[in-house]
């Protein structure tokens, strides 16, 4: 079975991106929910700042959409390369 590297590439874009969204939306009406898990984003991406407001949400939310398409793509196209998908049935046995 082959995987489409668009396809996965854009669920997990959206995933990841929308994760980081929601989290940072229930941030902005409950202050301190999630603090851990945007603290752990802002680690990870230079220029975003957690729990900044609007514009530190749509920062993060960028990042997250970015960062989770480049890594379905990468996912989808190492487990094609990796399991011989589409090269027939001998590769696969």
């Amino acid at each position: 079975m082959k995987l489409s590297v668009k396809a996965l590439a854009l669920t997990a874009a959206i995933l990841w991106g929308g994760c980081i969204l929601l989290t940072g939306i229930v941030n902005l009406v409950w202050s301190g929910y999630g603090v851990a898990f945007l603290d752990v984003v802002r680690s990870i991406y230079p220029g975003y700042a957690g729990t900044q407001g609007v514009v530190g949400l749509v920062v993060g939310t960028l990042y997250g959409v970015v960062d989770g398409a480049v890594c379905g793509a990468l996912f989808a196209w190492l487990y094609n390369r990796l399991s011989g998908a589409g090269q027939g049935n001998a590769a696969a046995a």
